[in-house]
């Protein structure tokens, strides 16, 4: 059981990594400073983006790896 649930936490470590990684710069650098903000059909539909699901599925993983840790120091 132990066994099992080492490899999940290092499973789920792994999963959050990746899923940080590809989450895009929230920063514009100098581009946004000159240019300013735009509107557009990204930001306005920002529900169903990709980013958005990252977001999501990066707090499911990091719930999920609280809750593997917590069980890990219980049984040991």
């Amino acid at each position: 059981m132990e066994t099992l649930l080492i490899v999940l936490e290092s499973l789920l470590g792994l999963g959050i990594i990746i899923t940080i990684l590809l989450q895009p710069s929230k920063s514009d650098g100098l581009s946004g400073l000159i240019q300013g903000r735009s509107e557009t059909f990204f930001s306005k539909n920002k529900g169903r983006t990709r980013e958005a699901m990252l977001a999501r599925i990066t707090v499911v993983l990091m719930a999920a790896f609280a809750v593997n840790t917590i069980i890990l120091n219980l049984i040991k």
